[in-house]
């Protein structure tokens, strides 16, 4: 496997964009998938990074990312990074790549001086709250776009 940075509107980056849509489309129903506002300028280093994961046949595999959050309106804090995005395709599960992407955008954050990881998932996807508390994460007070959902879980992890 090989993890490239890349931008949040490259082909391939969409492509796994549309995917992880259509699942949680799949997962939660309605037709809309996550409707969080994202642009590409939100990846963008140092303020985020935006990864893909690609196996040996050059295919687009796995992605994750994180932007730069100070306190808002909606919950967020100073120094907060949020995890965005990440997705593995059915065929490569199992194989470690969401942890990997996890820990490298991890570490970019905390190099880019940001204090606090966190992110937001749903009840519907049992295998990524799995990953968030197995890898130090806890449960948080909400924030974000989904933040009055019942569905919605929120989580967070210190970077220092």
């Amino acid at each position: 496997m090989e993890f490239r940075p890349t931008v949040f509107d490259h082909p391939d980056a969409v492509k796994l964009n549309d995917e992880v849509q259509l699942e949680y489309v799949t997962r939660y129903g309605g037709d809309e998938g996550d409707a969080t506002p994202l642009a590409a300028g939100m990846f963008v280093p140092p303020r985020g990074l935006y990864l893909l994961a690609y196996d040996e046949q050059e295919r687009p595999v796995a992605t994750g990312g994180w932007r730069s959050q100070d306190e808002n309106d909606e919950g967020y804090s100073d120094g907060d990074a949020e995890i965005k995005r990440m997705y593995v395709v059915p065929a490569a599960r199992g194989l470690g790549l969401a942890r990997r992407i996890l820990a490298l955008l991890e570490a970019d954050a905390r190099a880019a001086g940001r204090t606090r990881m966190v992110l937001e998932t749903g009840t519907e996807q049992p295998e990524a709250i799995a990953l968030y508390t197995s890898s130090g994460y806890e449960a948080c007070a909400k924030f974000g776009h989904y933040r009055h959902t019942d569905l919605s879980r929120c989580f967070a992890k210190p970077l220092g």
